[in-house]
């Protein structure tokens, strides 16, 4: 993808959640891209950077950790990691990350929480929550989920966000909606449970369901290929 493309392709999606956001009718900005940057070179995320990208999305540790290493200078550069997420990958996401979307077991929380240096502000968590009960899917569910957000919010050195998920694939804006609108209600809630948290993110929506997210009210949105085109696959 060349730099004009990247641009175009960026303020497209931006104009494509403004959009959403219009109908919904929501105000501006309750709602924010993150660029998910999974395969693509760092080059492309410091292009999005200078056209005002902040937040960016990554999968894959080892590859976000040298990317993360060639673009040290952009300060303002906020990573999420929003993989699967294994307990030999903890600390090193606890290092180098300012989210983590994909929190679905105790144990892996309190390894982040112990492995959070304490110079750095509390990693920003959200719980993944399986809302389309798919055996392939990882996700706590929904029943298991206050006991989790119960136990994360007594780690000190977490600050649980709110909740994320990826539904079945739905072709239907109708059925989209359905499996986010199940998410709102839970992080409702949660709201309802734990009053003086700040439970203040839903992180769902792609660029194939975005609008059906958003009706449902949707926080963040993760978008890759409508923002760095496709996924190299050779990767």
């Amino acid at each position: 993808m060349t730099d004009l493309a990247l641009c175009d392709a960026l303020a497209n999606a931006r104009r494509r959640l403004d959009a959403a956001l219009a109908e919904a009718g929501r105000a501006p900005g309750e709602a924010t891209l993150l660029a998910v940057s999974k395969t693509k070179p760092a080059a492309m995320i410091r292009e999005a950077y200078a056209l005002g990208q902040r937040d960016f999305g990554e999968n894959y540790l080892q590859e976000a950790l040298e990317k993360q290493a060639e673009l040290a200078d952009l300060n303002a550069i906020v990573w999420h990691f929003i993989g699967p997420l294994q307990s030999n990958k903890t600390r090193d996401v606890a290092e180098h990350f300012a989210w983590v979307h994909s929190l679905d077991r105790e144990k892996i929380a309190r390894r982040l929480d112990a492995q959070r240096p304490e110079s750095m502000a509390p990693l920003n968590v959200c719980l993944q929550v399986n809302i389309s009960d798919e055996p392939s899917k990882s996700g706590v569910s929904p029943a298991e989920l206050p006991a989790l957000a119960e136990a994360v919010l007594a780690m000190p050195h977490l600050r649980l966000r709110g909740l994320m998920a990826i539904p079945a694939p739905a072709d239907d804006p109708a059925a989209q909606r359905l499996p986010f609108a199940r998410l709102r209600e839970a992080l409702e809630d949660l709201r309802k449970r734990f009053p003086e948290a700040r439970l203040d993110t839903l992180s769902m929506g792609m660029s194939g369901d975005l609008e059906a997210a958003v009706t449902e009210g949707a926080t963040q949105v993760r978008l890759g290929t409508a923002i760095f085109g496709a996924r190299d696959t050779s990767a």
